[in-house]
């Protein structure tokens, strides 16, 4: 299994489908809350080229992007191979 990281924040409802979405599927990911933590804001900036938004999700080493990206993937059938690892 893939190493899941999420960026979020408080009272985001994307952050909330995201994590609906990967428990649906029994993944288990980190969730990082950018609300208060200035440290975690910026590392997060830094890992996706300036991105303030969130969610922001990576997969492995791999930046997925935000809510719509997550959904896309698993709409076109890829999300579990990328979640495996593969």
């Amino acid at each position: 299994m893939a190493e899941v990281k999420i960026y979020t924040s408080m009272l985001c409802g994307y952050c909330y489908r995201v994590k609906s979405l990967l428990k649906s599927k029994g993944t288990e990911y980190e969730e990082i809350d950018v609300t208060m933590n200035l440290n975690a804001r910026r590392e997060m900036k830094e890992k996706t080229q300036g991105q303030t938004s969130v969610p922001q999700i990576f997969i492995g080493e791999r930046h997925i992007g935000g809510c719509d990206e997550l959904y896309a993937l698993e709409a076109a059938g890829r999300l579990d191979q990328l979640l495996a690892g593969s």
